[in-house]
């Protein structure tokens, strides 16, 4: 959905969108995406499916994200002024799911490892966020 916001800012001519800040988040959720389809496709193996059948699974799994951009888009030129906190409700709720979920789970087995991701992907985020948006 954030990516549909972001195309639909420059849609409607929302002052500080720019083509090329759209592109960036969208080149970094499609990174983001790497892990939530293996995240999906790697137990699915385990358990005995086929790594064709695996593999379609994790890509079903990402298919409601460009649905999500167009209402994204349709949200930005309709509801402009809702938007911030309908924006801000959306990352608490991510934060949420990390915070409780994801970050105590991957502590379990190797600290120094997960903690080392955390920071490669803040770091990877941040160079794709300042340095060329």
């Amino acid at each position: 959905m954030a990516i549909g916001v972001a195309f639909g800012g420059i849609a409607s001519g929302t002052p500080g969108m720019s083509l090329v800040a759209a592109l960036m988040l969208a080149v970094g959720i499609g990174i983001q995406n790497f892990p939530e389809g293996a995240a999906v496709s790697l137990p699915l193996r385990s358990e005995g499916f086929s790594r064709f059948k695996s593999f379609m699974y994790g890509q079903a799994s990402g298919l409601v994200e460009p649905i999500a951009a167009v209402i994204g888009v349709v949200l930005v030129l309709t509801v402009r002024s809702v938007l911030p906190f309908l924006l801000a409700f959306a990352a608490g709720a991510m934060i949420a799911v990390a915070a409780r979920e994801l970050l105590p789970e991957s502590i379990q087995e190797n600290k120094n490892l997960a903690t080392l991701g955390l920071i490669a992907g803040f770091v990877l985020m941040m160079v794709l966020d300042v340095a060329l948006g």
